[in-house]
C-alpha cells in the first residue's frame, strides 16, 4: 500500500514508520514538491490521482467539516487518523506509540477492506499514573532488596 503522511504528521514519525512499516511505500507530504500547503479539499483527490490508498493524518476535526469529507469520500482513500494535541517530546512520544502500535494491524485491515475505510487509532495515556509505576523501597520493600544489617 501507498501511504502519504500529512503536513501534521511529525517528521520524526516518517523516520520510524519508514524503518520498521515494511512491504509499504510511505511519504511525507513535505517531501513531495509542490504539495506543502495543500489544502485538504484538493489533497485527497489529489493524493487518490498519484497511486495513494491511504493518507495519515493527525487533524482530528477534519471529519466535522463537511466540504473536507465530501473530498475524502469522493476521493476512495483511507483515511487513518491519530488525534492528540500534547506537545513536545511527550506529544512525540504519544505520536510514536500510538501510530506504532495500531498502523499495522489497520493497514491489515484495510488490506482486507472492500472500499475505503475510516480509522482512528486509539491513543496512548499520556498520564503518570498511566505511564509509570514508582516504587520506594523505604515503604514497600521489593523482593531481593537489600536491608540494612
Amino acid at each position: 500500500m501507498r501511504l502519504l503522511l500529512d503536513e501534521n504528521v511529525p517528521r520524526p514519525l516518517h523516520q520510524v514508520l519508514t524503518s520498521f512499516v515494511l512491504n509499504h511505500d510511505i511519504v511525507h507530504l513535505l517531501d513531495l514538491p509542490g504539495w506543502s500547503g495543500t489544502r485538504d479539499e484538493t489533497l485527497y483527490p489529489r493524493a487518490a490521482a498519484e497511486g495513494f490508498h491511504v493518507v495519515l493524518t493527525n487533524d482530528g476535526r477534519q471529519m466535522q467539516r463537511p466540504r473536507e469529507v465530501a473530498a475524502i469520500a469522493a476521493s476512495g482513500l483511507h483515511r487513518i487518523e491519530y488525534p492528540h494535541k500534547h506537545p513536545g517530546l511527550v506529544g512525540m512520544g504519544i505520536a510514536i506509540a500510538t501510530v506504532a502500535a495500531g498502523l499495522p494491524s489497520a493497514l491489515a485491515v484495510l488490506e482486507e477492506a472492500g472500499g475505503p475505510r475510516l480509522i482512528t487509532l486509539k491513543g496512548v495515556d499520556p498520564t503518570v499514573a498511566s505511564r509509570l509505576r514508582v516504587t520506594d523501597p523505604a515503604v514497600n520493600l521489593p523482593k531481593f532488596w537489600p536491608t540494612s544489617p
